[in-house]
């Protein structure tokens, strides 16, 4: 078979063309896009709390101090010259320090001898009056520690606090806490966490520090040994008290309490 120079000149003319077109098909082989992989199970998320906006960092509480014996001069005055801000009843006993040297919460050694007492969630340092409802007799003294952590009371008093409200002798009694002066807002800001226990178990208590750092990745959570106990409490991020709150709602600890506790 023979072709003429016309057709000669049409073949050249249409092999770049013909070329082109293989090129582009043979090309797009290597953008087809990858067939989607085949659904993976999604382990569950752990709880989440609601979000804190610009949270403090966790860090140890600062001291706040408070008068050579708890109470000065001046407080006394103050306590004669104004009305209480809040009042609160219920029972209040008292309590010693286990070992010489050992730290209240707000960061000063802990003295018998002093006018102070331990409650949970009043600022530290605050300022209050308390009255032995059946007595009479009545203090004031300075918040410098946490407690009691049993359901039903709200005072712990040092041996002096206790003596000067005749709580000393009777051991339990039923009081009226005034209060006149805080450092910083009731209401309001602070740092809490919740203290959970007490545990009889070591195994207990770091069962349910596990759990909890499972459940709240984001918190800071450690278990301390008690008088004859076990001790939990979890710093949610930022101490931030409502999410302190919305974790002391939903525990339902095998043992003890679970208490909304201030730190600051």
């Amino acid at each position: 078979m023979t072709f003429s120079l016309q057709g000669r000149n049409v073949w050249r003319s249409l092999a770049p063309v013909g070329l082109a077109l293989l090129l582009a098909v043979s090309g797009c082989g290597h953008h087809r896009k990858p067939a989607p992989p085949p659904p993976q199970a999604v382990a569950p998320e752990p709880e989440m709390l609601p979000p804190v906006a610009q949270s403090a960092p966790l860090g140890r509480i600062p001291i706040t101090p408070v008068p050579p014996g708890g109470v000065s001069p001046e407080d006394l005055d103050y306590v004669a010259t104004h009305r209480p801000i809040l009042t609160e009843v219920g029972l209040a006993t008292w309590y010693t320090a286990p070992y010489k040297g050992r730290k209240a919460a707000n960061g000063q050694v802990f003295d018998d001898s002093a006018k102070t007492a331990a409650h949970r969630t009043l600022p530290m340092g605050s300022l209050v009056v308390v009255t032995n409802i059946k007595t009479g007799q009545s203090s004031a003294m300075r918040i410098t520690d946490r407690g009691p952590f049993v359901d039903g009371r709200i005072l712990d008093l040092t041996v002096a606090s206790a003596k000067a409200t005749g709580v000393y002798r009777a051991g339990l009694v039923n009081v009226r806490l005034d209060v006149y002066q805080t450092p910083k807002p009731i209401e309001t800001g602070g740092r809490w966490c919740v203290q959970i226990g007490a545990f009889k178990s070591e195994e207990l208590a770091l069962g349910l520090k596990k759990q909890l750092l499972r459940k709240y990745p984001s918190a800071n959570v450690i278990e301390f040994p008690g008088e004859n106990s076990y001790w939990v409490r979890i710093r949610p991020q930022g101490d931030d008290r409502e999410m302190a709150e919305t974790i002391a709602r939903r525990l339902r600890p095998a043992e003890g309490e679970a208490f909304l506790t201030r730190l600051d």
